[in-house]
């Protein structure tokens, strides 16, 4: 009975792990419609880099822009101290429209990107698997058009954080700043 039951929960957590594999990407995704401006909202994460500067976290600017050969140019601006910093990072188109993969070379991680729900015009979802040595982190962006979304979004936000396994002390909702805004591409 007992070795009945254990294998009944094995079964149940890898239900559970492969659960969270599956994330799935906006049905019909559109890119041309995903390019353009967008405001950071949310971020949740349990990577050892989030833990460290959550505090310090404020929303930032991030412009996709189409590149030649049909990836996205993706470039975010954002405060840091006394100044504005901008990171552009090259996402590359998989074989499934929404899904992309990045490479970091000054970290030396691979990314996992996909857009799990957007609307185009208000918002975006997006969820991130890094693998970086031995080691995976999750994160889940919120985007808006506006620096402000309406609760319900916020909400869907923090579900879908969790639903990912992340613990509530690591979804952040970030705090408002005019710094670095009117500096986006």
């Amino acid at each position: 009975m007992q070795a009945m039951l254990l294998s009944l929960l094995g079964l149940a957590l890898f239900g559970a792990l492969h659960g969270q594999e599956e994330v799935t990407v906006q049905p019909d995704f559109q890119q041309e419609k995903f390019t353009g401006k967008w405001y950071s909202i949310g971020l949740a994460s349990n990577s050892r880099w989030f833990k460290e500067k959550k505090q310090v976290l404020k929303t930032c600017t991030t412009v996709i822009t189409p590149a030649a050969d049909g990836n996205l140019n993706v470039t975010s601006t954002y405060p840091k101290s006394d100044r504005c910093e901008k990171r552009t990072s090259l996402f590359i188109k998989t074989d499934q429209p929404g899904r992309f993969s990045y490479t970091s070379t000054r970290w030396g991680s691979q990314h996992d990107i996909r857009v799990v729900e957007t609307n185009y015009d208000e918002y975006a979802l997006l969820y991130t698997k890094k693998f970086k040595g031995t080691d995976t982190f999750i994160m889940v962006t919120l985007y808006g058009r506006t620096t402000e979304l309406n609760p319900e979004l916020q909400e869907k936000f923090t579900q879908f954080s969790l639903a990912q396994g992340l613990p509530e002390d690591t979804i952040l909702l970030l705090p408002k700043t005019d710094k670095c805004m009117t500096d986006a591409v």
